[in-house]
């Protein structure tokens, strides 16, 4: 069974490095080399060779009608079928029962403190894979969340590598106010997610500021030979320390005071909106809730999501711009 398993790891591997347009190509020792890494941690040969590359390469053009060629030209391998991937052909059984066994080994390391910030990823995997099954007889029953995809994802392991061997990055950026790409030169500095999108934290050398970047706004990504420049003192956890989403700035956050009716304080109090939140005081019909907060557009939202529910006690900034936002809102409705 171990034997299945490595097999069936090996093809998505194979498959995503031969549909990866960013390092076209690949050569069979390339293959190789990712297929050991990912299962053993090692590149030297020593539990995958050549000729279990090339069993693979057949495999897939045998059980999955894989579209594989060599290009002699390019020195490795690519897809006829561009748009091919084997991620679209149905798990088989034994990929599912694959599936499972790496999903309960990964279960059993979920409280380690590696895996601490992936509690509620590892639970949302572990209760799929647990009802795996016929998928039109499992939707009657029960409904996950997902999240539509917005591309951009596919930048992530060249975003790491620039991160990771501090080299500055060159794209075509595209933001949401001016819809025309602009070409950026940054020192990339992490990687973050919010609400299932990823971002950029960089810094522009330019603008001696830090920027950041949707992943799916980005476009004709490139890794540079020019060094890394971070800004002295830069420190990913305290940048974002007061911080709600990926809106931070220079400045001093506010204690903000919120006062929650009796079902919204339950929500609050379920899931926080941020991590300094405490109870200020509870009384018999409302919470009241204090937060260290820098002013956000993604706290405005969360706030307005509640509708009348929560009010703003202070600071005058915070109620200042609700009341803007909602004035605006009363003019769409004619009110």
């Amino acid at each position: 069974m171990p034997h299945i398993k490595n097999a069936l790891i090996r093809f998505r591997i194979i498959d995503k490095m031969i549909r990866n347009k960013y390092k076209a190509y690949p050569s069979k020792e390339e293959l190789r080399e990712a297929c050991e890494e990912s299962l053993y941690g090692s590149v030297h040969g020593a539990h995958i060779c050549d000729s279990t590359i090339e069993k693979d390469l057949f495999n897939m053009k045998m059980e999955n009608d894989a579209p594989i060629k060599y290009s002699k030209k390019n020195g490795g391998y690519y897809y006829e079928d561009p748009d091919y991937s084997i991620n679209d052909i149905p798990l088989t059984e034994d990929e599912i029962s694959s599936i499972k066994y790496a999903v309960d080994t990964l279960h059993q390391f979920k409280e380690a403190p590696f895996f601490k910030d992936f509690g509620n990823a590892i639970d949302k995997i572990v209760d799929r894979v647990s009802v795996a099954g016929d998928e039109n007889k499992m939707s009657k029953y029960i409904q996950f969340e997902s999240a539509t995809s917005i591309g951009g994802n596919e930048f992530l392991p060249l975003l790491l590598e620039a991160i990771q061997s501090k080299k500055k990055l060159w794209f075509v950026y595209t933001s949401f106010i001016k819809d025309a790409g602009k070409p950026r030169k940054v020192s990339p500095l992490f990687l973050k997610e919010y609400r299932n999108r990823w971002y950029l934290i960089s810094y522009d050398p330019s603008q001696k500021d830090i920027r950041t970047y949707a992943l799916d706004r980005m476009g004709d990504l490139k890794i540079l030979e020019d060094e890394q420049e971070v800004p002295e003192g830069f420190d990913p956890e305290a940048y974002f320390q007061n911080a709600m989403g990926i809106t931070s700035y220079k400045g001093d956050a506010y204690k903000i005071i919120l006062k929650a009716g009796e079902v919204a304080s339950k929500y609050i109090k379920s899931q926080p909106i941020h991590h300094s939140q405490f109870i200020l005081k509870e009384e018999e019909e409302a919470t009241y809730f204090e937060l260290k907060l820098l002013l956000s557009e993604e706290l405005i939202r969360t706030l307005l999501s509640y509708g009348g529910e929560i009010q703003v006690i202070e600071p005058q900034e915070l109620k200042s711009l609700l009341i803007d936002r909602i004035l605006s809102m009363r003019k769409v409705y004619s009110l």
